[in-house]
């Protein structure tokens, strides 16, 4: 039924011919097999979201998350295509953002758009949400406007208190916990470009661990049955609490959850090598700790190879410090004298790196949530 553009099947520039019958849009790929698409929403729904959060993919089941991939498989067809989309016309959303970001902000903006909807952006001085209005009263005045909400901050408590006075979906763009958009993208990017059912990709991540990029990984590679592996210094894994959580939920799917220190070990036949930054947002103090802890774990070219995967994809949520191109890189050159942290520009620039893959395709998995919760 869907479209994939991985390294076994037509990409999407390989279509040469479409039209339309009824609800159907069918696709006439070069090599003369038809490939259907519905993008009627109430034909994409054997699997029935409407009203839900996403507060964390802890709540989401291997079946939903399954069907959100092929949602947003679907919509990014449709955009390549240069459809119009109308399935949130009349709908009103609105932002709200404690932290900076720029591929949060424009993949909704982007994706709301696309499918008719109106956007409403508050940063963190164009409201009084805990200032002079308690988060519940803010929740529930917003509900009243709003179809759907987005969250981007630090506190995990106030993207739950904003779900739980709403009453209409609430979706987490990043909390200090959790960044349950960016999973989704992440596993879309991964059915792209590596030839194996995610429940059969061994997935590495490198860094720290403990950070809500490390929780969220591990739980959506739980959710869905992947060889999930940190590779990190101790005291920079996960909770052990979310570990043993996770390791009940990998029993169920035929995952896997392993912690470890060795770096050679831990890459061996990796599908995926994954990074984030070292220092998240308002921990800028901590640079100097961060890196004499991660530095030996720096995703470069030697680590690549000690997969033995000469397919391997390099992939980060982005940004990321791999050059002097930017203030902060500049600054800690100045202060420690790393060209590079988390990754070499080698690696960021070679043909294993999927990047900007990874980064659209926050826009298409984004307007899958929104479309199929509103």
């Amino acid at each position: 039924m869907h479209v994939y553009a991985s390294k076994k099947t037509k990409p999407i520039t390989e279509i040469i011919a479409h039209k339309h019958h009824r609800n159907l849009l069918i696709f006439i790929v070069s090599d003369g097999v038809y490939k259907p698409i519905y993008f009627k929403e109430e034909l994409l729904m054997p699997v029935n979201l409407k009203g839900r959060s996403l507060i964390t993919l802890k709540h989401f089941t291997t079946v939903e998350i399954r069907y959100l991939l092929d949602l947003a498989r679907d919509l990014k067809a449709k955009k390549r295509m240069g459809m119009k989309g109308s399935l949130l016309e009349g709908k009103n959303i609105v932002l709200l953002f404690e932290k900076a970001s720029t591929r949060t902000r424009c993949a909704f903006e982007v994706a709301a758009l696309d499918e008719g909807a109106h956007i409403t952006f508050l940063g963190s001085n164009d409201s009084q949400m805990g200032k002079k209005e308690s988060l519940e009263d803010t929740a529930k005045v917003l509900g009243r406007y709003y179809d759907g909400i987005e969250f981007r901050g630090f506190k995990q408590e106030t993207v739950e208190l904003l779900a739980e006075h709403a009453g209409v979906p609430v979706w987490n763009g990043l909390t200090d916990l959790y960044h349950p958009t960016q999973i989704l993208a992440d596993l879309l990017t991964i059915t792209e470009h590596v030839a194996k059912p995610l429940n059969k990709v061994k997935f590495v991540y490198v860094g720290d661990a403990r950070n809500n990029m490390g929780n969220s990984l591990m739980i959506g590679a739980a959710k869905m049955g992947m060889d999930f592996r940190a590779v990190a210094p101790k005291e920079l894994f996960p909770s052990e609490e979310l570990v043993a959580e996770m390791k009940e939920v990998a029993k169920e799917t035929g995952g896997r959850i392993t912690l470890t220190e060795d770096i050679a070990e831990g890459v061996k036949d990796a599908d995926v090598i994954y990074t984030d930054v070292w220092v998240s947002m308002g921990e800028e103090d901590q640079f100097e700790a961060r890196i004499k802890q991660l530095l030996p774990y720096q995703v470069n070219m030697e680590m690549i190879q000690k997969t033995g995967n000469p397919d391997v994809i390099f992939m980060h949520c982005l940004p990321a410090f791999h050059d002097l191109e930017t203030k902060v890189g500049n600054e800690i050159h100045e202060k420690f004298g790393l060209k590079e942290m988390e990754v070499t520009d080698e690696v960021f620039r070679s043909k294993h790196s999927v990047v900007f893959d990874e980064a659209e395709n926050r826009m298409h998995t984004i307007k899958a949530v929104m479309v199929a919760t509103i």
